[in-house]
């Protein structure tokens, strides 16, 4: 089963930038290259939502709340994903997992905390 391990949160200030990074292994670069794989997130008290998506041949898709501000993006070779976050929000408070077609596999998360 492919293991996913996300890094790159911390604590900012509103309005600072922070990149999550997403290393994917245990699956063959074939298989990584050939997926969609998205960024999601889960504040407390809150069900984990749709963040960013980014296609096998690149194309993204954001949700609605995070548009403009953020930035996914992969790099195939290295079997990473990778999200930019500009413009941090309060909001944007929650922890961040990234993912693929593999149900049910999500890895610990990385924190993001954005003080106000």
């Amino acid at each position: 089963q492919v293991q996913l391990v996300e890094s790159g949160g911390g604590l900012v200030q509103a309005g600072g930038s922070l990149r999550l990074s997403c290393a994917a292994s245990g699956v063959s670069l074939t298989n990584f290259n050939i997926n969609d794989m998205g960024w999601y997130r889960q504040a407390p008290g809150k069900q984990r939502e749709f963040v960013a998506r980014i296609t096998s041949g690149g194309n993204t898709n954001y949700a609605d709340s995070v548009k403009g501000r953020f930035t996914i993006s992969r790099d195939n070779a290295k079997k990473m994903v990778y999200l930019q976050m500009n413009s941090l929000k309060p909001e944007d408070t929650a922890v961040y997992y990234c993912n693929g077609p593999w149900p049910g596999n999500w890895g610990r998360g990385t924190q993001v905390t954005v003080s106000s």
